[in-house]
């Protein structure tokens, strides 16, 4: 028994000790960067100017026409701190991958990607990470042509039949933006609810988080919503 008790104490005593070191860890590069470089961080730029970014790169995405990389140069410097100029909150269907889809590379763009593009806990947790440590100035709401997600919450809502698993959790999410497609009565109603649940993302950010909704309305950042056209590679506004 003092043998259990005494490992007890050690496994908490080491856990108290490695969250200590995570969070001053996380501090160290801004710290560094602080104490050894006056010039401004690589992603201090205006949330327009990083916006113009995206849309360069993909612009050279949708031509085939992307810039050639060498991967190892910046390696080590990177593995010090980030400076990505945007957080994206995108769907995590395996054809649409924000780095490639406006030609950005490692270290620029922070990536939070679940089904359905949906603001959840951990989600908007790690934007505001992006927003408060990293100082990204943009956070782009990616949605995508011919969603399964939305498609899915469009057939719950026709069918009221109950999905498995966790799967109506996901479907409750987007519920709000099926509503708001349905009010309009558009052609499209799956192309119409995938807009709407963008732009249910982008209000859910501001409403849900007191750092990001303060950053807004400081304009250190700003929130913007486009739909990926898995066809042709294109990203539209929204």
């Amino acid at each position: 028994m003092c043998g259990d008790h005494a490992k007890s104490d050690l496994s908490r005593r080491h856990l108290i000790a490695g969250a200590g070191l995570l969070v001053a860890a996380s501090t160290l590069p801004a710290r560094k960067v602080r104490a050894a470089d006056a010039k401004p961080a690589p992603n201090a730029i205006p949330p327009e100017e990083a916006f113009n970014q995206l849309k360069q790169g993909n612009a050279r995405y949708v031509a085939n026409d992307p810039k050639e990389r060498d991967f190892s140069v910046g390696r080590a410097a990177r593995a010090e701190a980030q400076y990505p100029i945007v957080g994206v909150l995108a769907c995590a269907d395996s054809r649409v991958p924000p780095e490639i889809i406006f030609d950005q590379g490692p270290g620029k763009v922070f990536v939070v990607r679940d089904a359905g593009n949906v603001v959840s806990t951990y989600g908007l947790a790690s934007l505001e990470f992006a927003v408060a440590v990293l100082n990204v100035p943009l956070i782009l709401v990616l949605g995508h042509s011919s969603c399964g997600a939305v498609a899915a919450a469009l057939q719950s809502a026709r069918e009221r039949k109950k999905l498995p698993g966790h799967l109506p959790e996901l479907v409750e999410a987007i519920q709000p933006a099926v509503d708001a497609a349905h009010g309009k009565h558009p052609s499209d109603l799956l192309a119409a609810t995938i807009n709407e649940n963008v732009r249910l993302g982008m209000r859910e950010l501001k409403m849900r988080s007191d750092i990001i909704s303060k950053a807004v309305s400081s304009g250190k950042v700003a929130i913007k919503g486009g739909v990926y056209e898995l066809a042709t590679g294109k990203v539209s506004m929204v």
